[in-house]
């Protein structure tokens, strides 16, 4: 997602320190014209606007407010943008950490996939001061098409929690959906044409699903394992305001499921091929 998003940042004209563990990213936004940076240190110095995109809530915390993180190194009156998805709490914490610092601080988690961050078509969920807003959005308008500001500090981090919840739990009840309908021999075309046509269909199978598992392709564009690691994001952070999310749960466990299964690194659309193979049915593929 990173690649993609600083990609489209070169390409406007952005100037960009990049780092990342990964050395592969960093070569293509050389090759773009960034300036690939020695560490986090090195990356702050001088920058306006520092960008995060991390995988989890740990590397969040010793990434950007670590005793080496981003907090230790950035000038008074930077602004931090953190576009990972993580738990709450954290956000909180590191919002809270970069006030003492003098420094401004937005949330900003990702909606779509990384074929949007790819071509600039991302979604953004901003949480932040009206005026720390104002300063991200030409950034942000520069690496996607919709963009909105969903209320104070941690504000985008809630939303993208509710917005995955639906997005990851459709998957897995599309997928015992049609795990049904392949044993019960129906066809697969009708049988969307019929979904599609009353208020059973969704997103994913409407839209996401005839490109990805039901063509047969499971390599990730969000994976299983990132599935299974925002449920468990979404009903900590449901059990912290005391809101039940049986639904969450549940799927967690079918989520849980697959990852034993082999399928963690695969699409998270994988879930039809994973219920279909537990069921003892042939996988649901367009055009069979």
């Amino acid at each position: 997602m990173g690649r993609g998003m600083a990609l489209n940042l070169c390409r406007k004209g952005f100037a960009l320190a990049v780092h990342d563990v990964n050395p592969e990213p960093v070569r293509d936004l050389v090759a773009a014209g960034a300036r690939a940076a020695d560490g986090i240190a090195d990356a702050v110095r001088g920058a306006d606007l520092v960008i995060t995109m991390l995988p989890n809530s740990a590397v969040v915390l010793e990434v950007v407010a670590g005793a080496a993180g981003v907090l230790a190194h950035a000038a008074p009156g930077t602004l931090v943008m953190d576009m990972s998805t993580v738990a709450p709490e954290v956000t909180d914490q590191v919002a809270e950490a970069a006030a003492r610092k003098d420094l401004a601080f937005v949330d900003a988690p990702v909606g779509r996939l990384a074929s949007h961050a790819d071509r600039g078509g991302s979604l953004f969920m901003v949480g932040g001061s009206e005026r720390d807003f104002a300063r991200v959005k030409p950034v942000l308008e520069a690496m996607g098409t919709a963009i909105y500001h969903c209320g104070p500090a941690g504000s985008g981090t809630r939303t993208k929690l509710v917005n995955n919840y639906l997005a990851i739990v459709s998957c897995h009840l599309n997928a015992e959906a049609l795990t049904l309908a392949q044993k019960f021999g129906l066809s697969l075309e009708r049988t969307l044409d019929v979904i599609h046509g009353t208020t059973a269909t969704n997103g994913q199978l409407k839209i996401a699903w005839p490109a990805k598992v039901l063509q047969g392709d499971i390599e990730p564009g969000f994976t299983i394992d990132l599935a299974h690691k925002d449920l468990t994001l979404i009903v900590e952070a449901a059990n912290a305001v005391r809101t039940p999310v049986p639904a969450a749960a549940a799927a967690r466990e079918a989520y849980s499921t697959a990852r034993a299964r082999g399928y963690g690194g695969k699409d998270f659309s994988a879930m039809a091929d994973v219920w279909c193979e537990l069921a003892g049915a042939p996988k649901a593929r367009l055009g069979q």
